[in-house]
This record gives C-alpha cells, structure tokens and sequence, in this order.
C-alpha cells in the first residue's frame, strides 16, 4: 500500500505537468495514480490534493509570491513550483500541522530537486506558515 508520502510525490508530478501546460492531466489523474500503485485512500487523498491545489490556485500562487525573496515567481523551477504549490496548500487549507507539511516537502525535493532547493523549500514555507 502506498504511503501519503508517495501521493505526495505523485502529487508533485501531477501538478508538475499541470504547470507545463498540461491542465488536462487531471483527466487521466485516476490513471496516473494507478500506475504509481497509489490506491484507495492515499488515492483519494492523492486527488483531494490535486483538485484543492488547482481550485485555490491563484490564493496558494499569491502566498507564495508574497515570500519569496529576491526572486520572480515565474523563474521558478517548475517542480519547484509544483512543490511549493503542494506545501502552501497543505499549509493554508489542511489540518496537518506545518512543520509535517513543511518537512515533507523538504523530502520531496531531495528527490526531486538541485541541492538548494530543499533549503528554498522550506524558507518559503516556513514563511506562509507563519502567516497562517
């Protein structure tokens, strides 16, 4: 059975594509999920993710902008961005407390990510937590 941390990831990757112009992935979401063996709950949960991200994404896109510093929001790596999109959701709409959230994105640009962007990561999330 798939781990949350695993529906995180293809999470990730959902909205990764998303971000690339994709917006019709969500249509193939159940697909996509299936593939990575990402069933039952943690598919459900998967695509609570998914959908909340994309339906409150110009408020999560607004938050992040508002913290990041130095730095445009479209220069932004787009797994970066899809990352960050995941977090600032979790943060701002979720029951989990922050620094679950916060550090589970950290692990995820370990797998995904260059070597600075875990410390980004959590900057930034850091941040919109503290706003909450």
């Amino acid at each position: 059975m798939a781990t949350r941390h695993q529906a995180r990831m293809a999470v990730v990757s959902l909205l990764y594509a998303y971000d690339l112009g994709n917006q019709s992935i969500a249509d193939f979401s159940d697909e996509i999920l299936e593939e990575k063996k990402i069933r039952n709950k943690q598919r459900d949960f998967a695509l609570d993710l998914f959908k909340g991200v994309t339906e409150h994404l110009s408020k999560v896109d607004e938050a992040i902008e508002k913290h990041l510093k130095d730095w445009d929001f479209d220069r932004l790596g787009s797994i970066e961005r899809a990352t960050l999109r995941l977090g600032a959701y979790e943060i701002m709409f979720g029951e989990l407390d922050s620094a679950v959230i916060i550090n589970e994105a950290i692990e995820v640009m370990k797998a995904f990510g260059s070597e600075q962007s875990p410390k980004f990561i959590n900057g930034v999330l850091d941040a919109i937590a503290r706003d909450k």
